[in-house]
């Protein structure tokens, strides 16, 4: 295993109780997937897979020439489903590091993905994910926005995460990240992370990540300028139509 090899994976399922069939939707003459796709291979950080969990969303990333698997349609998790798709594709182990890119995500920077890798730098690391500083005074509030609990110090855009939370922390002046839900992990960290049982904090919070910090994983954050924009709505659909259509 060489060491710090990436595979990319996109998790991809039809349900979608706000966007029905959102892996597939048209933007600008591509599927939503296909986009995703085209941005993750432009990053050009290894090879990019989409785990699919329908036969549909397989067939439409093949016609446009990309790597796709099948999964079990019932995993609980994105997590769940990398992890059956790296084993599918990747069993003499190769990669030792697994990008984990959401794909409802057609406009992301290639920067944005290599940020998400820049902690991994770091042996100890377990698992890398993204921050942004929040600059909306409503989302400090708002428990739809997971705050990272985290210092960085001066000139740095790396630390690690000491929590996640709904809740607005940590308390007094100071800024506040949101977390954004892109990870990477090591290959025996995600292993043994999808082996373990829901965590007390966890299924509190409804953070899946706390599940690893609270079996004493270590996760680490990069700072970066802006929370990428996702497709949750039909306005967002639009939205999207909208920005590659000028690009």
């Amino acid at each position: 295993m060489s060491e710090n090899a990436t595979l990319v994976i996109i998790p991809a399922r039809m349900a979608s109780q706000r966007l029905p069939g959102k892996p597939l939707a048209d933007i600008c003459g591509l599927p939503m997937i296909v986009q995703v796709l085209k941005r993750a291979m432009e990053a050009d950080v290894g090879p990019v897979v989409v785990a699919c969990a329908e036969p549909e969303i397989k067939a439409a990333v093949e016609a446009h020439g990309g790597q796709a698997v099948l999964t079990d349609p019932n995993h609980p998790s994105g997590s769940d489903r990398i992890f059956e798709a790296l084993e599918i594709v990747d069993p003499q182990q190769k990669y030792d590091v697994v990008v984990n890119l959401q794909g409802d995500l057609p406009t992301i920077n290639a920067a944005v993905v290599h940020a998400v890798l820049k902690p991994m730098k770091t042996k100890a690391v377990d698992i890398a994910t993204l921050v942004a500083e929040i600059t909306d005074e409503d989302e400090k509030t708002n428990p739809n926005v997971v705050k990272a609990v985290v210092g960085f110090a001066p000139g740095q855009d790396t630390a690690r995460a000491l929590y996640f939370t709904r809740a607005t922390a940590p308390a007094n002046a100071g800024p506040l990240y949101h977390h954004i839900g892109i990870y990477a992990y090591r290959r025996e960290a995600l292993k043994h992370f999808v082996s373990l049982n829901p965590s007390v904090l966890e299924q509190r919070e409804k953070l899946e990540q706390l599940r690893a910090l609270e079996n004493g994983m270590r996760i680490d954050v990069t700072c970066v300028d802006t929370v990428p924009f996702g497709v949750d709505t039909p306005a967002d659909l639009e939205r999207a139509r909208a920005i590659l259509g000028t690009s």
